[in-house]
């Protein structure tokens, strides 16, 4: 037996519905349209959301560490991955004779 889709059906409303809701939005004064140029400055949504890109790009990578070395880091709290990306990159200054 199928699963049932849990999406939502979008409508559309028809040309005649589409013009009584305009009609009552422009009549509305806290729902007017948007202006074109309020339309020419809108971003989509993807765009606007989520963490800004970084100048300093990871590479996505599988690696194994002993559970105690996880365990360890994770014990400190949220952003552990990027405190042990930290001392990964002191130690590899450290070696390397870069300073920091």
């Amino acid at each position: 037996m199928s699963k049932a889709s849990s999406k939502v059906a979008v409508v559309m409303p028809s040309v005649a519905e589409d013009k009584i809701i305009t009609a009552r939005a422009k009549s509305d004064p806290d729902a007017l349209p948007l202006s074109a140029k309020q339309l020419s400055e809108m971003a989509p949504l993807k765009k606007v959301i989520g963490r800004p890109k970084s100048d300093r790009k990871k590479v996505l990578l599988s690696v194994r560490y002993s559970p105690e070395v996880i365990a360890f880091f994770k014990s400190t709290g949220e952003g552990w991955q990027s405190r042990m990306d930290g001392v990964l990159r002191e130690y590899v200054q450290k070696r390397s004779g870069t300073g920091g």
